[in-house]
């Protein structure tokens, strides 16, 4: 699957890695420091059944600033993303408008492509969708199957395919088996999402979970592999019949093909330490015995009116409508930023007004740069880090405090930070660790933050 063109990122002066995290497994800061000069992340993708909101924004714009650290820092990066292109949520909504369900997943994985590359998030190495991977993903589950983690659980009578009679292995669904995994690997339920068991038995059925199905040796087993219905796409799964995927061996699957093992950073959204994360992780290290990832890192939920943006409710405040309407993506990336990636915060006109004010108030002080500084022409060999890079470097190290870096630029912009950096060097620096673009005349506002209405 085709990414997105990435923005250009100027090269720096490089800086000491000494990033430190907030490592959800852990509860706790830890650092964060590659082995080999190469910083490995994986960040869930999206499921494309609608458009991109400020909530999916948020996340891929904050796990970008960690890949621009990890340049900043000299480091080469593998970066890795999935597209879920087949699952019930986008079944569900082509069914209710009418639509392929192929199309609209092809159409709104385009639309949120265009809404990355606006946002200036680079592409990652890797951009996969689940369908192009179902042949890997139906070896490893039954491979699964055939380590005794994975098991079979009838389908009820009324759901089996035409064709199909009791006693097929396509009257069959795989269910990943928790008891087995935890008596014979070092995965333990809870150990990655931090969460104990009865508040995961409350989220599981809100999260995609089917804690009542019949024939479950545990209520939160998950799901590896579904067996095909009538009316529901489905593909050859070799020895497990015609199906499609589980949603939480997609992701395992394709880390596992494309990432060493472990690797660095498994990022997304907080609503996806559990079950997401958490059984992720236990399909990977169900197979081989090896974790996952070293270092779990969650982004914080977007609001509107007190209640998290999602799509099943219809609050949304879309990116590419705010684009559509005038703000400039810049300003859309500041507002995102103001924010730390672990906060849970609401939008309101007012924050887009601040971050459009703020973005204005840096490119005037831009204008005021002078044309040169004595700190080496980037790109050459004598060039060195100055005073805003260090700056920005050290808020970033510290769990990637972009409010902290923002406020840096504030006290450029101010005066209050030592000066003598040219305007060439503010718009490389800016843009290659907060990806920013500046300009050297203020712009003028186009569009008040009041006229961004909300999509339901």
């Amino acid at each position: 699957m085709k990414s997105w063109t990435s923005p250009d990122v100027p090269s720096l002066p490089a800086l000491p890695e000494n990033l430190q995290l907030h490592d959800t497994s852990a509860d706790t800061l830890v650092p964060v420091k590659s082995a080999d000069g190469v910083g490995s992340l994986y960040v869930c993708g999206i499921t494309p059944y609608d458009a991109t909101h400020l909530g999916h924004a948020n996340t891929y714009v904050q796990f970008d600033l960690l890949v621009r650290y990890w340049r900043a820092a000299g480091l080469e990066v593998n970066y890795v993303q999935n597209v879920t292109d087949i699952d019930d949520p986008l079944l569900e909504r082509a069914t209710a408008t009418g639509v392929d369900w192929s199309s609209l997943a092809e159409e709104q994985t385009e639309l949120f492509r265009e809404d990355m590359a606006a946002l200036g998030v680079i592409a990652p190495n890797t951009y996969l969708g689940a369908v192009e991977t179902i042949p890997v993903v139906a070896q490893d589950v039954a491979a699964l199957v055939e380590l005794g983690m994975g098991y079979p659980v009838p389908v009820p009578m009324e759901e089996l395919a035409e064709g199909v009679t009791p006693g097929d292995r396509e009257s069959f669904d795989i269910y990943f088996d928790i008891a087995a995994a935890q008596a014979t690997t070092p995965w333990t339920l809870g150990s990655i999402g931090n969460y104990d068991r009865t508040e995961m038995e409350e989220l599981f059925p809100q999260r995609g979970g089917d804690p009542e199905r019949p024939g479950k040796r545990d209520p939160l087993d998950p799901l590896l592999w579904r067996a095909r219905r009538n009316g529901e796409p489905h593909w050859d799964g070799a020895s497990l019949g015609r199906g499609r995927p589980g949603w939480h061996i997609e992701c395992s699957v394709i880390a596992r093909r494309h990432l060493p093992a472990p690797f660095m950073v498994q990022g997304g959204g907080s609503d996806l330490r559990f079950p997401h994360h958490e059984f992720s992780a236990a399909h990977a290290t169900a197979a081989d015995g090896v974790a996952l990832a070293d270092t779990y890192l969650h982004a914080g939920m977007v609001g509107l009116d007190g209640e998290k943006m999602s799509k099943s409710k219809g609050n949304l405040v879309l990116s590419s409508q705010m684009r559509a309407e005038g703000v400039d993506p810049q300003v859309i990336r500041t507002l995102l930023l103001s924010h730390h990636y672990r906060a849970d915060w609401s939008y309101t006109p007012e924050l887009l007004e601040t971050a459009t004010q703020r973005w204005q108030r840096w490119n005037a002080a831009l204008a005021e740069a002078p044309e040169t500084d004595s700190y080496g022409e980037l790109g050459t060999d004598d060039a060195m880090p100055e005073d805003l890079q260090y700056a920005l470097h050290s808020a970033l190290s510290q769990n990637l405090n972009a409010p902290a870096a923002l406020d840096t630029l504030d006290m450029w912009a101010s005066g209050q930070l030592a000066g003598g950096t040219s305007r060439t060097r503010v718009i490389a620096v800016v843009q290659a660790m907060l990806g920013i673009e500046l300009h050297a005349v203020a712009a003028a506002p186009r569009v008040h933050a009041s006229s961004v209405e909300t999509a339901g």
